[in-house]
């Protein structure tokens, strides 16, 4: 089919230079030619920038050299209020990932996009299309993104969806997880890599303003949602629901067996506890909604985080642009917890005033 009209091979390419940079990732001559920070703020932001390669440098050989070629459009769909894109993404050289881009009806000339990311849950059928259908614990988003106005992407990720290569998704994950280790890969990385190379698309589009990028998800997708902001300072504005899990207390609730195979990075904990890795996420706006009864997220490590990412916030930022709460409940969303989030996107993503 023709291609999505706005796209061109070269603004992915170029878009995707471009943000190795912003994400930290400057070679060590760069680094070492930084000029000296003069203030504590700029000593902050060169301190996350040096963490952020480090964070990086734990994920594994990913496929930076690749370069995207043209995405593919399988077939436009109409639904109430918006007009769905299936795509086929190159995002890593490895394997096709599939893809849909909900594009609102009413938005702006240059709209929010948003960067929805899928649950784990064992449910490796459903993928993206959690964007449209939702689940039993958190309704589906596409309604809320339409009426927000926010170009949405949502892909598979590894093993998941029309990713799934195996009868038994477990298994194929597992295999997955086993291959990429002795490749010198990780398969946490190579996911984080695909979002990461989801977002440079997205940015891409001539619907999007790319100074206004978001990011949404539940579960392994809310995990996902802040490891990618912290390893790019493009996100603007972070959502995470029921995934704020503390390392440590982790251990301490003997909880290592709530979370897949995927959510284990070697060597991880040698320089990263979960705080460290939300630090770098600051100033920029980050809500994080989360259960007081899940196993999968011990409560007194949210406050934990909570309690070490605020004073960052005062110091270099504002306060209000951090929200960690806890809600009576398990691994759900409630609907107070839904309220939040559209309060946030409204604020931080619809509310900008900028219609350029």
């Amino acid at each position: 089919m023709t291609l999505p009209e706005d796209w061109t091979r070269r603004r992915f390419l170029q878009t995707s230079a471009a943000v190795v940079t912003a994400a930290g990732l400057a070679t060590e001559h760069t680094l070492a030619h930084h000029p000296a920070p003069t203030s504590a703020a700029e000593t902050f932001s060169l301190h996350q920038e040096n963490r952020r390669r480090e964070l990086w440098q734990l994920l594994g050989d990913v496929p930076w050299n690749h370069q995207p070629a043209p995405p593919r459009l399988v077939s436009k769909e109409r639904h109430d209020g918006y007009t769905l894109e299936r795509l086929v993404l190159d995002l890593n050289g490895v394997e096709p990932v599939p893809a849909i881009l909900l594009i609102p009806d009413k938005r702006r000339q240059r709209a929010p996009g948003l960067l929805y990311m899928h649950w784990h849950a064992g449910m490796y059928d459903l993928g993206k299309e959690q964007l449209l259908k939702g689940v039993a614990v958190q309704p589906a988003y596409a309604p809320v993104c339409a009426e927000k106005g926010l170009v949405t992407l949502a892909i598979d990720s590894w093993c998941f969806g029309e990713r799934k290569h195996e009868a038994n998704g477990h298994q194929g994950e597992e295999d997955e997880f086993k291959l990429m280790l002795w490749r010198g890969q990780v398969l946490y990385g190579m996911m984080m890599f695909d979002e990461f190379r989801a977002l440079d698309y997205l940015a891409s589009r001539s619907e999007v303003d790319d100074t206004r990028l978001g990011v949404l998800g539940m579960s392994m997708g809310a995990t996902k949602a802040w490891w990618l902001a912290a390893l790019d300072p493009r996100v603007k504005a972070c959502m995470d629901v029921c995934c704020l899990t503390n390392y440590a207390e982790l251990i301490h609730t003997h909880g290592l067996k709530e979370h897949g195979i995927y959510y284990y990075v070697p060597s991880l904990l040698k320089q990263f506890q979960t705080a460290d890795i939300n630090e770098l996420i600051v100033p920029r706006a980050h809500l994080s909604v989360n259960g007081r009864h899940d196993p999968l997220t011990p409560p007194a490590g949210v406050e934990e985080i909570r309690d070490y990412l605020l004073p960052l916030y005062r110091q270099y930022g504002n306060a209000s642009d951090c929200r960690i709460e806890l809600f009576d409940c398990a691994h759900a969303e409630l609907p107070q917890m839904r309220q939040l989030i559209l309060e946030w996107m409204d604020r931080y993503l619809v509310g900008t005033t900028n219609t350029a």
